[in-house]
């Protein structure tokens, strides 16, 4: 599996739905928590080009947020992406 990485904090909930579809999936990943990991927020938006959490990496890929991860999984697309085999 390819390493996941989550820019989230405490209170989201559509980071705790994120980590939680990644737990079904079996996935571990590195959770940075933007309101404690001083310079994560702006690391964040500077790699994502996006303001709000979560924001997904796998490997060096953007997935985006928690909808994003949602719409691969009802695609079927997501293990492909999660396995690193799919672009």
């Amino acid at each position: 599996m390819s390493q996941v990485v989550m820019y989230s904090t405490s209170w989201c909930p559509y980071c705790a739905m994120a980590k939680r579809l990644l737990d079904e999936k079996g996935q571990t990943y590195e959770e940075i928590d933007v309101e404690v990991v001083a310079g994560s927020r702006q690391e964040m938006v500077e790699k994502s080009g996006r303001h709000t959490v979560p924001q997904i990496f796998v490997g060096t890929r953007h997935v985006g947020g928690y909808d994003d991860l949602m719409a691969l999984e009802s695609q079927g697309r997501l293990a492909g992406v999660l396995a690193g085999g799919e672009a």
